[in-house]
Formats: C-alpha cells, sequence, structure tokens
C-alpha cells in the first residue's frame, strides 16, 4: 500500500515565556485509506503535530513528505495550495457560514482551487453530501441544521477536493453520543474507500474503532 505521510524526526519548540520542546523526534508513516487517531493527555504535543502536519506551522526541525512531495522549507503560497489541494478538515467546531447553505458550503474548497467549473463544483458537492446522507439538506442554511447535520456537512467539505489526507481535530469533540458514532462511521466508511484520515481525539472508544493509534506523551511517540 502506497505511504501518503511520512514525517520524521520532527522538534517544535515553543519559546515564550522561556524555551520548552513540544515535540520530540517524531518519526512515523501513513499508508494510503488508513484510518489513524492521535491520542494522549492534554498538553502531550498531539495537536501541535497535528498543526505541523496540516502545514500551518512551518517552524520545526525535521521533515514532512506528503503524497510524495517535500512539504519543508516551502513557501507560504505553496503550501496553501498544497492545502487547498491534497488536505481536508473537521475541527471540533464545524466553521459553516451560517447563511449559506449546506451546498454553498461544501462548494467553497472546490471554487477555491479552480480546477472544475462552478457546476461540476456543484455536482461534486451535491455527491459528497448524498455520500454522507445530507443530501436532502443541500439547500438548508447552516444555522438550520442541527449540531450532527453541521458537522456532516464539514465532513462533506473536507471531502470536496478528494483530498490525499482528512485531519480530523477532535472531531467529535462537540457531539452526544449518537452523533459521534455516526460521524466514526462515515469516517469508517470513507477509508474503505480508500480515503486517509487522521484524527486527534480525546475519546477512547472512537480511538479503538481505528485501524491503528498513535500514542503520545510529553511530545514523543509512546506507541504506534
Amino acid at each position: 500500500m502506497e505511504t501518503v505521510l511520512n514525517a520524521a524526526r520532527l522538534n517544535k519548540y515553543f519559546y515564550d515565556p522561556e524555551k520548552f520542546q513540544v515535540l520530540k523526534d517524531v518519526t512515523f508513516a501513513v499508508k494510503k485509506g488508513e484510518f489513524l487517531s492521535i491520542i494522549g493527555k492534554s498538553g502531550c504535543g498531539k495537536s501541535t503535530l497535528l498543526y505541523l502536519l496540516s502545514t500551518m506551522d512551518t517552524e520545526y526541525e525535521g521533515t514532512i513528505e506528503m503524497a510524495g512531495t517535500s512539504l519543508t522549507g516551502r513557501s507560504q503560497d505553496y503550501l496553501s495550495h498544497f492545502r487547498n489541494e491534497h488536505l481536508g478538515f473537521v475541527f471540533q467546531f464545524h466553521f459553516l457560514l451560517p447563511e449559506f447553505s449546506a451546498l454553498q458550503n461544501v462548494m467553497l474548497p472546490g471554487l477555491k482551487l479552480g480546477r472544475y467549473s462552478e457546476k461540476e463544483v456543484e455536482e461534486r458537492a451535491m455527491e459528497k453530501l448524498r455520500l454522507i446522507g445530507m443530501a436532502d439538506f443541500a439547500r438548508k442554511p447552516a444555522s438550520k441544521l442541527s449540531g450532527g447535520q453541521q458537522q456532516r456537512v464539514a465532513i462533506a467539505r473536507a471531502m470536496i477536493n478528494d483530498p490525499t489526507i482528512i485531519m480530523g481535530d477532535e472531531p467529535t469533540g462537540n457531539l452526544d453520543r449518537a452523533n459521534t458514532e455516526n460521524v466514526f462511521h462515515i469516517f469508517k466508511e470513507l477509508a474503505g474507500m480508500g480515503q486517509t484520515i487522521i484524527a486527534v481525539t480525546h475519546d477512547p472508544d472512537f480511538a479503538a474503532g481505528c485501524d491503528r493509534v498513535i500514542e503520545m506523551s510529553d511530545g514523543m511517540i509512546i506507541r504506534q
């Protein structure tokens, strides 16, 4: 199975109020279609690691390679385009535009990428909404959807450009048990279709159902 992410010897420091090493020699690889969760106590460095992998933070030692491309030392412009093409994000809070419909929200990253016409982007967005059981709500304003529905729309938005990796930062952290299971099953289904997913989570049940768990402690990987 092809490797879609290689992180090698990642070290990260914070300097405020004093120098503090938050990631220590973190090395791991992720295969295509893998559903991986990153767990560990608060402050162990898991969200910092996700932030590095997402290419948002470029101040680190070590190397990150994704989809066969080295991302270390690249310009912000390059990384911004790479992110839009190769990464989908699902956060604890859905960050949908409330006055936009579900469909318009899903279309946004597709329109930004500019690879397809507006009509094609709309068709693709509908296809993603169908995939997660939200097609009937396509024209509804995001503000009129329930929390669980909004998070499903956020997943469809993350999928619109067929990203190499979907990254989730506590993607079920704001949901009740039933909606958490719903989101988990969507992720599981997507992984079964070859979509790579990396999720930082506090939820042991969520992590237990994943293909692989990376556990962190004090900035280091202690199990993978």
